[in-house]
């Protein structure tokens, strides 16, 4: 295939000869002798003579060429162009918005001449030059005509956006406007990039200079649009300041407590904010020019695990442990250096568990990579190490397997067999069967591939050296045939759907061992496993989204009943939370679990548009655990941290946040959250470029002070937190924890005259002052109150508190 970059190398060839001609009389001439005396011909057709050429005859027919790859290409762009000229020709009717009436004349003077260019040049050839104007002059739009080709070109406006653009005005009609305009400009730029990746295509000089014209023009306007779409918005996180250690912040009932720089050896002191390297201009007075990244991921933070006053924060270049001391304020307790991947952390008791997954990794932890193809010193799987003394871990097993762990999941134990039985999700490419016997690549159809598995392993912590890979169970495959490539299988999913990656792995399975439950973020599907036999997880549903482009991760909420699937679409290295990003692509998905089957309720993105330094996307959070309630706190890299409420799945709402602006105003720099967990009263948050963040709620409208209050109450099971191993949370009988389900009520209409009394005597008994009888007097009213089914069952849950306060 002839990449772009290889075409413009051949077109710059065109003019060697009259360089060479220039530089004839250099030494350099003789040997580079592009004279020959042998003969350069053209051959006909089978049975006809050869035609002899002169060089210069040859290179005129290599530049003359076109492919009817370039005819289509033109004819498309023609009806594409002429779909925002009818956009343009309903401005100057629904706003007055001087930015926006200039941006429309700009657009339709561009895309005027370039239709123009487009018929002239088809005209020239003798080819069909499409005259969409004339398709309008009688009734028709620009779809009128258009092949199915044309109709799935990208970023075209469908016939309902194009009546709900007709039928908006004043500041809706400008949202509408700059946000179809600026897909649809991208459209235009994604048609050049298809047409440039075809071999034998834009051979011709003067559409290969189009097609550059329009991909800067395109991108030149798209800039200036997204700019007035941010000034649109009154969400205080669009537009915040860049800068590393000074961005501006913006908060919404929640309040940033504490920030912690990186420790030493985690971060490049010369260049802490990972920029770009500079490169010095080439003479004086010129502008210095960047390289297209810095150190990348090396000292990126991950994710977290918690185990009493132990965190532990992963990192690209090992892990550091902190000591959460005074109200869960974290101090460095010790750093480990042991590079191997992004790292993702578990703790059981005092042994820690380490994904590994990148292909340097090496068993001793040696900085020095591997460079050779097959090496004994090779690391990809699971590393466990000692936490026993925190200041002084040690490693004490790995556990070796085909694809590495990008993520890993503790499903059980220790058990009465001593053994931790641990998930391993493997994302990486398979590793040469030399270096590990079995490790097969495959195709689909390959019943000895590594891929289309998970891996299931042993660990028996008296000995982690022994720790095993015991199984390698096929979930996705077909439950008729058999076959190992069971879901989905690449691609679309229709006209202007994601292009969703294939199910062959898993990224994130988080476990819910208390419901025999697993819900599996899979590549290109949503699964749910039965994990009755751990050794054996059966899967049981999967489901597809139209929007997804791959399904990242998953979160139970606190009664295991329904599941957030978030979609990492662009990987997260990527700006997706731009104000014309598609509301479902990059978000998550809201599904209840009813008799062990999913059923989608809705989709929910970070509601405030982020610039193009931003990467954002849907990533890793966790349940707040308030009593009544299903609330989520969740990392969206550069987009910040976002708390959303679904206690109604079909309408998920966002009810605090925080966010920083870009880490630069000038480059791409990956930054922002990877997680946000909330444990024992704090929401932490590991920010990848700046270090480590903690946060705490503030009463608002959405939330009270006794359901934060009750929050911090919840006790973790063995006081410990594994982000991909879910126990339901309890609370004590507290007063709190009552008057938390009163201000539900009280929020929900709820008559005062039920609840009021019962709240004064439970405020009274959280003082030391009041009496068991006086609640238990002050709850009959409530007790013998029939409320409707949305609020019944909560008014049931505080009874049961009551009972535990009263008895």
């Amino acid at each position: 295939m002839i990449t772009p970059s290889s075409r413009s190398v051949r077109v710059s060839l065109l003019g060697l000869p009259s360089l060479l001609a220039i530089s004839g009389a250099l030494a350099l001439a003789p040997a580079l002798a592009f004279a020959q005396d042998a003969p350069l011909v053209r051959p006909g057709a089978p049975g006809q003579a050869s035609t002899a050429l002169s060089p210069e005859q040859a290179i005129e027919v290599a530049q003359a060429g076109y492919s009817p790859a370039d005819v289509r290409f033109l004819q498309d762009m023609i009806h594409h162009h002429y779909q925002a000229i009818e956009m343009v020709n309903l401005v100057a009717d629904r706003t007055n918005d001087e930015e926006v009436l200039s941006l429309a004349s700009r657009i339709e003077a561009s895309q005027d001449d370039e239709i123009a260019f487009m018929q002239g040049w088809l005209k020239e050839r003798g080819e069909m030059a499409p005259d969409p104007a004339a398709h309008a002059a009688m009734g028709h739009g620009a779809q009128h005509g258009m092949s199915a080709s044309h109709k799935t070109m990208a970023g075209m406006a469908t016939p309902e956006q194009m009546a709900a653009l007709a039928a908006a005005s004043g500041v809706e009609f400008d949202r509408q406007f700059l946000t179809l305009m600026v897909a649809h400009h991208n459209g235009a730029i994604t048609m050049v990039e298809d047409l440039l990746d075809q071999s034998g295509t834009a051979y011709d000089p003067v559409l290969l200079n189009f097609t550059t014209d329009v991909t800067t023009e395109q991108q030149a306007e798209i800039d200036a649009m997204v700019g007035v779409l941010a000034s649109l918005t009154e969400d205080p996180r669009t537009g915040l300041s860049a800068g590393f250690a000074n961005a501006g912040m913006s908060a919404r009932n929640m309040v940033l407590v504490k920030e912690l720089r990186k420790p030493a050896g985690f971060y490049d002191p010369g260049n802490p904010s990972n920029l770009p390297p500079a490169i010095p201009a080439e003479t004086e007075g010129e502008d210095p020019s960047y390289g297209k990244r810095g150190s990348h991921l090396s000292f990126a933070n991950t994710d977290m695990a918690f185990r009493g006053d132990l965190m532990v924060a992963g990192n690209y270049h090992g892990f550091n442990i902190y000591r959460l001391g005074a109200e869960g304020m974290p101090s460095l307790v010790s750093s480990v250096v042991c590079p191997g991947g992004q790292g993702d952390v578990s703790i059981v008791g005092d042994t820690l568990i380490m994904s590994v997954e990148q292909h340097s990794a090496r068993v001793d932890c040696g900085l020095q990579g591997i460079d050779d193809d097959v090496s004994k010193d090779r690391m990809l799987g699971l590393r466990i190490f000692d936490i026993s003394d925190p200041a002084l871990p040690r490693q004490t097993g790995v556990v070796q397997n085909c694809r590495g762990s990008h993520t890993h999941s503790v499903v059980s134990g220790p058990g009465q067999d001593g053994k931790i039985i641990v998930y391993v999700s493997g994302t990486g490419p398979v590793r040469d069967e030399k270096e590990l016997a079995g490790c097969v690549a495959g195709l689909p159809g390959d019943e000895n591939s590594a891929l289309f598995s998970i891996d299931v392993v042993e660990i028996p912590v008296a000995d982690p050296s022994k720790a095993r890979v015991v199984d390698s169970p096929r979930v996705f495959a077909d439950e008729s045939s058999g076959g190992i490539a069971g879901l989905w299988r690449g691609g679309d999913h229709g006209d202007g759907t994601q292009e969703t990656r294939r199910t062959d792995q898993c990224h994130d399975i988080t476990v819910f061992p208390s419901l025999n439950l697993a819900a599996g973020a899979c590549s290109g599907n949503g699964i749910i496993l039965d994990i009755s036999d751990p050794l054996k997880p059966k899967r049981i549903d999967a489901v597809t989204d139209k929007g997804f482009a791959y399904w990242h991760s998953a979160t139970f909420n606190n009664r295991g009943d329904k599941v957030v699937f978030t979609d990492e679409w662009g990987g997260g290295m990527r700006p997706r939370c731009r104000v014309f990003d598609p509301a479902d692509w990059g978000a998550d998905a809201v599904y209840d679990i009813e008799d062990g089957k999913l059923t989608y309720r809705s989709h929910y993105k970070l509601p405030a548009a982020q610039g193009e330094k931003e990467n954002c996307v849907a990533h890793n959070g966790s349940i707040v655990p308030i009593p009544g309630r299903d609330i989520f706190a969740q990392a969206w890299y550069q987009g910040g941290l976002s708390i959303m409420d679904f206690t109604d799945s079909a309408n998920p709402v966002e009810i605090a946040h925080f966010d920083r602006g870009p880490v630069s105003a000038e480059h791409q720099i990956l930054g922002g959250y990877w997680s946000t967990y909330f444990y024992k009263g704090q929401i932490y948050g590991t920010e990848i470029a700046r270090g480590l963040d903690v946060f705490r709620l503030q009463p608002s409208d959405y939330l009270t002070q006794n359901e934060i209050d009750a929050a911090a109450l919840a006790q973790e099971v063995n006081g410990t937190f594994n982000p991909q191993q879910q126990f339901p949370v309890e609370w004590p009988a507290d007063p709190v924890v009552a008057l938390a389900y009163v201000d539900q009520l009280r929020r929900a209409g709820v008559d005062g005259a039920l609840i009021d009394p019962l709240a004064a005597s439970l405020q009274a008994m959280k003082a030391g002052s009041g009496s068991k009888a006086a609640v238990k007097s002050a709850a009959a009213p409530l007790a013998s109150a029939t409320l409707d089914a949305s609020q019944g069952w909560r008014k049931d849950a505080l009874m049961e508190v009551i009972g535990e306060l009263t008895a």
